[in-house]
């Protein structure tokens, strides 16, 4: 459309555009049929699709919504083309979920592994920096799960599909407060013990007794707190 063309207006432009009024008719045509597309390649890529993604879903379910949207509003646009292309992501779904059940190795190669984020209420700062989970995103889904401090966790891991898993230890040991610092009142609660320090970055105990006067074996950060329980 020329510039010259376009007035703000103009609102026949605005709100029917520049198609006869008998393609408002082949556009039911048009929703119906793509409604049914999409419908029908999701079904045939499974259930997942209807639940949290992992990367191959979404790549499949984006290259869908690219592939509908212009045949629903481009005259220009057969419907053909959309359906050809909706078969071959189906099938290249498919084919990668089939390879992903049958081997481990192209599993994780396409949608990543789990990686361990909390270890004997301990965090595993390198596992933290290669999923790209920062220090407060980890705590806050702790706290989330009604946590108070570290030594709360046996484990957490970040799934493939970026959801956390999260076992609770049977036998709590003393651990890293994960309350915030400025809810300090809250934080004075909790029983800190006199005699156990741990690292403040990462959770990591140090020695009974005095204070460590070296970098956490873990993290190298030399701040070390008072446990609490």
């Amino acid at each position: 459309m020329k510039p010259e063309n376009i007035h703000w207006n103009d609102w026949v432009r605005i709100l029917i555009g520049e198609v006869p009024g008998s393609y408002f008719i082949e556009i039911v045509f048009r929703m119906a049929f793509i409604y049914l597309l999409l419908t029908i390649s999701m079904r045939l890529m499974g259930k997942r699709m209807a639940s949290q993604l992992n990367r191959n879903e979404l790549a499949a379910q984006v290259s869908l919504a690219a592939t509908i949207g212009m045949p629903i509003l481009a005259p220009d646009r057969g419907l053909l083309p959309a359906a050809v292309i909706a078969i071959v992501i189906v099938i290249m779904a498919r084919l990668v979920s089939r390879l992903s059940y049958e081997d481990q190795s192209f599993e994780a190669l396409t949608q990543d592994d789990i990686s361990s984020m909390v270890s004997d209420g301990v965090m595993q700062m390198k596992n933290m920096r290669g999923a790209r989970v920062s220090r407060e995103r980890l705590l806050e889904q702790l706290r989330s799960g009604g946590l108070m401090h570290l030594g709360q966790v046996k484990r957490l891991y970040i799934e493939a599909s970026g959801s956390f898993t999260m076992i609770k230890a049977d036998e709590p040991r003393p651990g890293l407060s994960i309350i915030p610092l400025w809810d300090s009142d809250f934080e004075w609660e909790q029983k800190h013990l006199p005699d156990q320090y741990v690292c403040n970055n990462c959770g990591n105990p140090g020695n009974h007794g005095a204070k460590p006067d070296q970098p956490c074996d873990n993290c190298k950060d030399n701040n070390w707190v008072k446990a609490v329980e």
